[in-house]
């Protein structure tokens, strides 16, 4: 169990090609986001900080967590019909009307889009970005150290469960704050009366059928 706490370790060590992939990965978001969605873009920088800082604390990669995180808001400069009309050209299919979840479309589709732009990334990164919005049974470190980052970077609201998450960083498995990020999401979505996508209630089921005796 990591002791270290968040926002207090040491700086990710990267080669050459590992630098030059991160500052070509900057440029292009900024290129594609800075202008048209800066609050997003500001959002990006800093789940990708956060995504770097929870991978060096739970043995993740670094590198991969920092380009998934920076990439992990890719489409979110379209709006939602657009997320949309591209979900069905590309076949993405959840089981429901897409009009009923266009705010999860955005992982998917930037899977399935973005490897072409940065080829050379790993698809560990896509499967991250792609789970970002939905969450998984299966999850990998890397898929659940983005997951976390992107409810917990510090642009969003000190809310007393983001900040109960937070605070737990280091103190708890990275499987125990990918659990409570996940519940949090479910329970953010049913104080606000929204659609809950009812893959969301699978994963749940068999998270708690699964996971919860390990947790902690």
């Amino acid at each position: 169990m990591p002791s270290n706490n968040f926002g207090q370790i040491q700086q990710p060590f990267y080669t050459e090609d590992q630098r030059k992939e991160i500052a070509r990965i900057r440029q292009a978001l900024k290129v594609h986001m800075a202008k048209a969605k800066p609050k997003r873009y500001a959002h990006s920088l800093s789940v990708a900080k956060t995504a770097t800082s929870l991978a060096l604390m739970y043995d993740v990669d670094p590198c991969l967590a920092c380009c998934a995180g920076l990439l992990h808001d890719w489409e979110k400069v379209f709006d939602n019909d657009q997320q949309i009309a591209s979900a069905h050209e590309l076949g993405i299919d959840l089981g429901v009307d897409l009009s009923l979840v266009g705010n999860l479309l955005h992982g998917p589709l930037a899977a399935r889009r973005l490897p072409a732009v940065f080829p050379e990334l790993p698809s560990a990164v896509w499967q991250a970005i792609a789970r970002h919005t939905m969450g998984a049974i299966d999850m990998m470190p890397l898929d659940m150290v983005v997951f976390v980052a992107d409810g917990i970077e510090p642009l969003r609201a000190k809310t007393p469960s983001l900040e109960r998450i937070r605070h737990r960083v280091g103190k708890v498995s990275l499987t125990s704050l990918y659990w409570e990020s996940f519940v949090g999401g479910i329970i953010y979505v049913l104080q606000g009366g929204r659609y809950l996508y009812p893959g969301t209630l699978e994963i749940y089921n068999a998270l708690v059928l699964r996971h919860l005796p390990n947790l902690g």
